[in-house]
């Protein structure tokens, strides 16, 4: 796997091996590669991740796998916080839905698939660990959106995806939750990783919504109906991958 190197300024050296935990992926959200290259590159901006990966399946390495990148920001994922620390980053070209959100490519994907099975084997990466922008910060993230492949890597065994048949759940799309113990759906919630999920007595919107980029992709809308019910409770059968 051929790699190129580029050296971002945005990293905190460590000394020590990192307690790396997750690998968290997101999209550029920029016009185009060289825009992102430079950003990542940038004193300016203070942001980096350690890989970048092009459309064409480029791979540049940006910050070594034991430096801090800061790619992360204000997150939360199961007892983590600020998750630069103890994550690797990857960012994906794509324009993202500012500049016209794209589908990604299978060049891109092939290549991001051989970098996540070689960090998951290195790190001892769990596959509910293998996250996005948006689930460690739903509230201010939406990348890499409802556009990424996410069960194509469940089948490499690189994420989590449910079991169900997804023509016969959409039978429960939009049908209100009736007589649901929230004490137990919350608990499941917490098990997938996500934090911070209720507002005031009710599911946090943002929250919803990145679940559904995640689990339901063609329909964002903010309510958490039977059909995610459904499939959040299914997705019990993958905590242990």
């Amino acid at each position: 796997m051929k790699i190129k190197h580029l050296k971002s300024p945005n990293y905190i050296h460590c000394n020590k091996r990192r307690n790396i935990q997750s690998v968290i992926i997101h999209y550029t959200g920029m016009r185009s590669l060289q825009s992102a290259v430079e950003r990542l590159l940038s004193k300016k901006y203070e942001v980096s991740s350690h890989y970048l990966i092009s459309r064409t399946g480029k791979i540049i390495q940006l910050v070594k796998d034991n430096n801090i990148a800061w790619h992360a920001g204000i997150s939360n994922w199961f007892k983590f916080k600020n998750l630069n620390k103890n994550s690797i980053g990857i960012e994906l070209e794509n324009k993202g839905h500012q500049y016209g959100y794209q589908a990604f490519p299978s060049k891109q994907i092939v290549q991001l698939i051989k970098i996540l099975k070689i960090l998951k084997r290195k790190f001892k990466i769990k596959n509910v660990n293998i996250i996005g922008h948006s689930d460690i910060a739903p509230n201010r993230k939406i990348d890499p959106g409802e556009k990424f492949p996410w069960k194509k890597l469940y089948n490499n065994d690189l994420a989590i995806w449910h079991s169900l048949d997804e023509q016969f759940i959409k039978n429960f799309r939009l049908k209100k939750l009736i007589n649901i113990n929230k004490k137990n759906m919350l608990r499941i919630i917490k098990k997938l990783g996500y934090t911070r999920v209720f507002t005031a007595d009710s599911l946090d919107k943002d929250f919803i919504k990145a679940f559904q980029r995640r689990y339901r992709q063609d329909l964002i809308n903010g309510i958490f109906d039977q059909e995610c019910y459904l499939v959040l409770n299914n997705l019990q059968n993958s905590f242990n991958s």
